[in-house]
């Protein structure tokens, strides 16, 4: 099967032998048409285009051959679409459906109708762009948004363009929302133009076809690839991109340390009505949008895909600041940029205020997604670390998008009012309604310590899988990258981070927190756990011992919480500290000077950093296990042999001594311990500060009353 064309802006990524290994399920080569296209954001953004293939199946009421579109469903990904992700409908019902559609103005009840369309039962719900795909005759079909094809229906002499680059080949439907009567344009669009191989749609994006699905791919890649060639050619003309460069950039290092510095910041502001979570971004293209003159222009005009703004809001707030400016002067950078970020609030609700309907949804959180700091780069604030960063490629879309625009013509953006329209639209909000809700530590973001084993993994997880961003941390980097790569595994990769931190050096704790800034935009929890054991007689105590368990235990604990307090304080919206201590803190137990004197230590200290940061709204609370075994690195070494030796018992005897002293006679576990963790974090208790929570399975002389 021969390349039909040599590709420099799209990627070639058909593979004959796999594709052979389909030959024969339409609906297989379907999915991986899909998944190819997909991987290319120069094609497709995430979650946005269809694809489809038409099917001659059994009806099974019938036993007749009947024709079967199998078309992305609602809500989908085109680089992870799986069959499961499909709809599939009678195509002679879904064309029968113009019977009854009423017009314009009862667009949405159509949607409903689809499902009286539905062959397969196990279908995913018919998006709002079937009928686009039902009423074209071909087989297999491509709904994409490329950067470069949005460029030209985007352009001011878009329909123009396109009819001349292509000599015909390919149609032109004006800006129209997405819906029945749209795939009825396209229809009459083929109908007037027939022998066309696509339509490109004002605004929106493009339409291909084939009659295989190899066919379909090629045209697609084509077409877009000449897209990209002619836009490249005119910006060669081009004396500057976007009018030029207004300032430069500071060096990459510097970048990234004024991002650090003002992301937790930016994340305060962002978060008045709702957590959010933060991406950063410092790509060329982005850098080269805002340094340049247009920017000013260009960003207030907003988006003009339906699909990015609905990720990005109808337009970026650019900070009003210089990209050298001081940020160590906390108080004076909010006071600065506070009025900004009334100024989009403003704008924003009277956006909605001037284009709501009677029956429009109740506006939405008012604060911007995505921001734009001249000379250092990009942030965007969502509910999650992957929404956040899907803003962001977006918007780096819609960045390419103007940049095309504006070097073959000029760009032009949806009218206010159709954009409202989108954003607010019924469907989409019904679509909202539908999604699973928030988990309660969603949009948090938490730092453990020693975060890499025992008890801290088990407290890392448990706040992950209630919705939490994680900093993976620990002193040992093997281990490290090994439950580093065990999260990237079951989670979403988007959730975690990791870098190596010893907790008695504070460059290194700097650095973890720099991590959980420049990743995620701040940090909201912060736990104390990273810890050591070392049990002897008071005789055998030597300095060294004494300095390494203060060190670890006390003075790590205040460094971290110290370096972590400047964080919770630029966001301004509270947090919680937990500290990890022991039933030690409370107990006098043999052989434990060192250790028990210092976990002693950390207790009290949670309870005067609880007292101290009351008033900004951090809570400092205390959980206190005892001998959780399993997991720990305390337990290898010469601590088990030491806590057996102390009780005149074996090691293999500990677990179960333990289990037995305790009034429920319960072995403590890692879990346990993340458990406890949660119920202080997770919204519950969260007017309660300064208490500690003994989790021993019931250790009566370590009762605190």
């Amino acid at each position: 099967m021969p390349v039909t064309a040599t590709f420099k802006h799209v990627n070639y990524l058909w593979n004959e032998s796999k594709a052979a290994e389909l030959s024969g399920d339409e609906v297989a080569l379907l999915i991986y048409r899909s998944n190819l296209l997909g991987a290319d954001l120069r094609l497709t953004n995430y979650g946005g285009g269809n694809t489809s293939c038409k099917t001659n199946e059994k009806d099974p009421l019938t036993g007749e051959d009947t024709e079967v579109m199998w078309v992305k469903g609602s809500g989908g990904d085109l680089g992870t679409l799986t069959r499961s992700g499909l709809a599939g409908l009678y195509v002679n019902r879904l064309r029968s459906l113009k019977n009854v559609y009423r017009g314009l103005d009862y667009e949405d009840e159509m949607v409903e109708l689809f499902n009286y369309c539905i062959f397969d039962l196990k279908s995913k719900a018919p998006s709002i762009d079937t009928p686009l795909h039902g009423f074209l005759p071909f087989k297999h079909i491509d709904h994409l948004h490329p950067d470069a094809a949005i460029a030209i229906a985007a352009s001011k002499d878009g329909k123009r363009i396109t009819e001349e680059l292509f000599n015909g080949a390919i149609g032109w439907v004006d800006w129209q929302r997405p819906g029945f009567d749209l795939g009825l344009n396209l229809k009459e669009c083929l109908d007037k133009n027939p022998g066309i191989r696509g339509i490109m749609l004002g605004s929106h994006g493009l339409f291909t076809w084939g009659e295989t699905s190899y066919e379909c791919y090629i045209n697609s890649l084509e077409v877009i690839e000449r897209c990209a060639e002619y836009i490249e050619s005119m910006a060669a003309k081009q004396s500057a991109i976007f009018g030029g460069q207004k300032i430069s950039s500071l060096p990459k290092d510097q970048r990234i340390s004024q991002a650090i510095a003002i992301a937790p910041i930016l994340r305060g502001f962002c978060s008045s009505q709702t957590k959010m979570v933060g991406h950063f971004t410092d790509d060329e293209r982005v850098l080269t949008f805002i340094n340049s003159n247009d920017l000013k222009h260009l960003a207030p005009m907003g988006t003009s895909c339906p699909d990015h703004f609905l990720r990005t809001k109808i337009s970026p707030l650019v900070l009003g600041l210089n990209a050298d400016e001081d940020l160590s002067n906390v108080k004076a950078i909010k006071e600065k940029i506070a009025p900004q970020f009334e100024a989009y609030r403003k704008m924003y609700k009277d956006y909605y205020q001037k284009h709501k309907h009677d029956n429009s949804p109740a506006v939405r959180d008012a604060n911007p997604v995505v921001i734009l700091y001249p000379g250092i780069g990009m942030f965007t604030f969502a509910k999650d670390k992957s929404t956040a960063r899907i803003a962001s490629e977006f918007y780096v879309n819609a960045i390419n998008v103007m940049r095309g625009a504006e070097a073959i013509s000029e760009y032009t953006s949806l009218p206010r009012q159709e954009a409202f329209d989108i954003e607010y639209w019924l469907l989409e909000e019904a679509k909202l309604q539908r999604m699973p809700k928030p988990k309660a530590l969603s949009g948090c973001i938490a730092l453990v310590t020693g975060s890499a084993g025992g008890i801290g993994k088990a407290i890392a997880k448990k706040f992950v899988e209630e919705g939490a961003c994680i900093v993976l941390n620990d002193n040992d980097g093997e281990r490290l990258q090994t439950v580093n790569k065990e999260f990237q595994k079951q989670y979403n990769k988007d959730c975690c981070a990791s870098v190596t931190l010893d907790v008695t050096n504070k460059e290194n704790i700097k650095e973890a927190f720099d991590a959980a800034a420049i990743n995620f935009g701040g940090v909201d929890i912060i736990v104390n756990c990273a810890g050591l054991s070392i049990s002897k007689p008071i005789e055998e105590h030597t300095e060294a011992d004494w300095d390494l368990l203060y060190n670890v235990l006390v003075k790590g604990q205040f460094l971290v919480t110290q370096q972590g307090v400047g964080i919770l304080r630029k966001q301004d919206i509270g947090g919680d500290i937990l500290n990890i201590v022991s039933k030690n803190a409370l107990v006098s137990g043999p052989n434990n000077a060192g250790y028990g004197s210092a976990k002693a230590a950390q207790l009290h200290l949670s309870r005067l950093n609880a007292a101290e940061l009351g008033k900004d709204k951090i809570r400092v609370n205390v959980v206190n296990p005892d001998a959780v075994i399993s997991d720990s690195k305390i337990w290898e070494g010469q601590w088990a042999e030491g806590r057996a030796k102390a009780y005149g018992i074996t090691v293999e005897e500990l677990p179960a001594f333990y289990a037995k002293r305790t009034l429920l006679n319960e072995v403590i576990l890692p879990e346990d311990i993340a458990n406890a963790c949660f119920a202080l974090t997770g919204g519950l208790l969260h007017k309660s500060t300064g208490n500690i929570l003994n989790v021993d399975g019931g250790v009566s002389n370590a009762f605190v009353r």
